[in-house]
């Protein structure tokens, strides 16, 4: 047993799931969201399209920053109307580690107020592999980690597993 077996949303398969997406996009960062019932939508990051199209207004590429296409933007949107409401939103950091740095909390936020209700786990990618993983949540106007996953073979054999 991990330390993901408490949490529905993020236990270990869809994490294993994620940790996959975010070794699998490196040197970009990866993103995409988690619904309520653990299901992995793993987003298309469109950061490179953006920068390509006006470099004055986005300066990071895929390397250092993720945007979620419209088609998974509407996707995110859309499952606050369910049942099944996106809970957290991924992506990771290539080679710099799991934090949650100002780009990301200005994605986050509107006018101070999170524009989701959401947790945001970021993901520590360093030479095409996972190392660890960080839980991010809103509380008393800012965001902290509260939570650490420490990535090993587990998960990556957890995904292996379902796969068969």
């Amino acid at each position: 047993m991990t330390a993901l077996n408490d949490m529905a949303t993020l236990n270990e398969a869809t994490l294993a799931l994620i940790v996959r997406h975010a070794e699998q996009a490196y040197p970009k960062e990866c993103c995409g969201f988690v619904y309520a019932d653990g299901e992995v939508r793993a987003c298309v990051n469109i950061q490179d399209d953006l920068k390509s199209i006006d470099p004055a207004r986005y300066r990071r590429g895929a390397t250092a920053g993720y945007t979620l296409s419209v088609a998974d933007t509407l996707a995110l949107n859309r499952s606050f109307e369910t049942a099944n409401p996106a809970s957290v939103i991924y992506h990771s950091h290539p080679d710099v580690g799991a934090y949650f740095s100002q780009e990301d909390s200005d994605k986050a936020l509107f006018l101070g107020t999170p524009v989701y209700p959401v947790d945001y786990l970021v993901i520590d990618v360093r030479r095409a592999k996972a190392l660890e993983a960080k839980l991010f949540v809103w509380r008393n106007a800012g965001f902290f980690c509260a939570r650490v996953f420490p990535i090993d073979q587990s998960y990556r054999e957890a995904h292996a597993r379902r796969r068969r």
